[in-house]
């Protein structure tokens, strides 16, 4: 196979986004567009794929990271100019190169393994990817000859009334022999009403060197959306949780409500799953079997076990095990861990804590920087005071412990193993195993004690 190669444009400013953050950098379903185009072109076995930056460049850099190299284009001067940057890496390469925009996130790996493929089989030196629009209006026009080869590609604004009404659009998707695209861009003029360098005319000129020019038409011109302000964003969002939702149902997970609920494009769900509206899924989230999320739950970065329920809750880089309740209005907070068969119950924030299997922390308390052993009871009311100002500190919770309603345990403190809290204790010092601690002033009554108080409010 011969080499392949891939260039994303992603150095325009976006100045219609109206943003300050730089454009391809715009999250779509949770993912930056441009991470979205690297992330498929990673599945096309390619030798080298180089990012065209400019505006915001170093953000870019930092969000792509090593999967890609890159290369400035410190002037704005069209997308024939923005590649030319990368003569230096690819001038002199034999294989094919894909040029995709960064923009474009709906673009999919099956599409431009189809590009590549038609590209090989027709022996072409360019091939560009086509969509059929129904209204074209901003788009550039794919013009064809009699033989129904590609002659020349024409944009918006240089075309005259025929060509706008042509409905055959060039998505700004090509496949080119490497080395000749690189010679045809020196040959590539300005000499438009734009006044910049066009990557579509590198068509016209392989076109008049007698070269095989040819096109490959998606099926699925919603692939072709590029982004190119707010509207346009919203449009790739919902297309996007249409298609990823869809995924998932024909996977065997059910949606409630498809329209209603949001899932990141790398989450992983297991079958007969149930998500309910206004759920969250998103980041490196894996969901398994028979678990129920939702309904306005939001998950991140969390392993969920199988038929676990998280319901009305929210929970953020953390492990929870297998039929273990969250919820509702429960907050799981970064590097938590909960064992199987554990609960966490309602308006209970756990953070940077684990809970061994069978644990139960059913409502109202604050457990954080804390280890919790398998068998405990945590009343209501309980917090783990783990915080002296300065430092962060552990509370240690063995195995089968009960703490009783409204206790404090104040960190560094260690419950024993089968120790008993009891309710309304702040404890302060080491618990032994099996042993029951009360720290709490004695009561006293005073009788009469209220109607005397009530005799002096008169007086």
């Amino acid at each position: 196979m011969t080499n392949r190669y891939a260039v994303v444009l992603a150095a325009g400013q976006g100045t219609r986004m109206k943003s300050k953050l730089y454009k391809v950098l715009h999250p779509v379903c949770g993912k930056p567009m441009v991470q979205h185009v690297v992330d498929q072109l990673k599945t096309l076995d390619l030798s080298e794929l180089i990012t065209v930056v400019g505006h915001g460049a170093e953000k870019v850099q930092d969000q792509l990271g090593d999967d890609s190299h890159y290369v400035i284009q410190k002037e704005q001067l069209g997308t024939g100019h923005a590649v030319l940057q990368a003569e230096d890496i690819l001038a002199d390469k034999e294989g094919t190169t894909v040029v995709v925009c960064g923009d474009t996130p709906l673009l999919t790996a099956d599409t431009l393994q189809q590009l590549l493929d038609h590209h090989d089989q027709e022996g072409a030196k360019a091939t560009v990817l086509t969509a059929h629009a129904e209204d074209p209006q901003g788009y550039g026009r794919v013009i064809r000859g009699g033989n129904g080869q590609v002659e020349r590609i024409v944009e918006q604004k240089d075309a005259s009334d025929e060509e706008q009404a042509i409905q055959e659009i060039n998505t700004g998707t090509y496949c080119f022999d490497n080395k000749m695209l690189f010679q045809a861009l020196q040959n590539v003029s300005n000499d438009n009403v734009q006044g910049e360098y066009y990557l579509p005319d590198v068509v016209e000129i392989l076109k008049g060197q007698s070269e095989t020019i040819s096109a490959y038409q998606t099926p699925d011109f919603s692939e072709s959306l590029g982004v190119n302000d707010r509207v346009a964003l919203s449009k790739a969002e919902t297309l996007m949780k249409q298609r990823i939702n869809e995924k998932h149902m024909r996977a065997g997970v059910t949606i409630v409500d498809p329209s209603n609920t949001y899932i990141g494009p790398d989450v992983k769900i297991g079958q007969d799953v149930m998500v309910h509206p206004g759920s969250i899924l998103k980041g490196d989230t894996v969901v398994e079997a028979d678990a129920e999320i939702g309904p306005h739950s939001t998950i991140e970065d969390c392993h969920v076990g199988a038929e676990s329920v998280v319901k009305q809750s929210v929970a953020n880089n953390s492990r929870i095990g297998a039929r273990v309740q969250v919820g509702p209005f429960a907050h799981i907070r970064p590097q938590s861990s909960l064992g199987d068969d554990v609960k966490v119950g309602n308006f209970v924030e756990v953070k940077k804590a684990s809970f061994g299997d069978g644990s139960k922390a059913s409502h109202l308390s604050y457990i954080g920087d804390a280890e919790v052993g398998s068998g405990v009871n945590i009343g209501c009311g309980t917090i783990t005071v783990n915080y002296d100002g300065q430092n962060k500190h552990l509370t240690t919770i063995e195995d089968d412990a009960f703490i009783g309603c409204n206790s404090n345990l104040i960190a560094p403190v260690t419950v024993g193993k089968g120790a008993y809290v009891a309710a309304g204790s702040t404890i302060n010092k080491d618990v032994p195993a099996e042993a029951l601690s009360i720290a709490r002033s004695r009561q006293t009554n005073k009788e009469g004690y209220a109607s005397r108080i009530k005799s002096i409010k008169k007086d």
